[in-house]
């Protein structure tokens, strides 16, 4: 919300215009009760759209919700009590920030690992060290057997070559929401182009 300017619910609209099938809600700034209702109205869109939709951090509201799943930090619920809460058919991610963490989170019951920062980025606060395209395909080779999605200062400019690391996915926040929010969609849908 605060990056593009638009509800939670809005924005899933405009990215699943563009050609999205998947959208992390993060949101780090409201209340717990005003996020559960923009996640809710997020759900409604989603669902209408036929997106998967899942929630960072906040396994209370992706469980009251019935949403796809949850993404998980390092500081979050431990990922083996939250696919017990979840059930076997939640989406859980789990976030990673060198080799070691992503080497571990491969034997969690998680179905991907994100793994970033790639490059440097300024939609977090504090996003420690980042890994590089080597030290990504270090990663990928290191943990075979889950998908592993990068995240961190990914562009259209650089999205080629972050796949090219061996990567099975991209999470963007700044190159999507950061403009013109009218433009969200058209974003969308020309780094799915590139």
């Amino acid at each position: 919300m605060r990056l593009s300017g638009l509800s939670h619910a809005e924005q899933v609209a405009r990215l699943s215009e563009g050609g999205a099938t998947l959208v992390q809600l993060r949101e780090k700034h409201l209340a717990p009760r005003e996020f559960y209702r923009e996640a809710e109205a997020a759900l409604r869109v989603a669902r209408a759209n036929g997106v998967r939709l899942i929630i960072n951090d906040r396994v209370d509201i992706a469980l009251a919700l019935r949403a796809d799943g949850v993404h998980l930090g390092q500081d979050d619920l431990q990922p083996e009590a939250v696919r017990r809460l979840l059930g076997r058919n939640a989406i859980i991610g789990f976030s990673t920030h060198n080799i070691e963490q992503a080497r571990e989170a491969a034997r969690l019951p998680i179905n991907y690992i994100a793994i970033g920062p790639i490059f440097a980025t300024t939609s977090k606060d504090d996003p420690g060290p980042t890994l590089g395209l080597d030290g990504l395909r270090i990663a990928r080779a290191s943990v075979k057997n889950i998908p592993v999605v990068a995240i961190g200062g990914i562009t259209r400019d650089n999205a080629r070559a972050v796949l090219s690391a061996g990567v099975d996915s991209l999470a963007v926040i700044t190159a999507l929401a950061v403009g013109d929010s009218s433009k969200l969609t058209d974003r969308m849908r020309h780094f799915l182009d590139s």
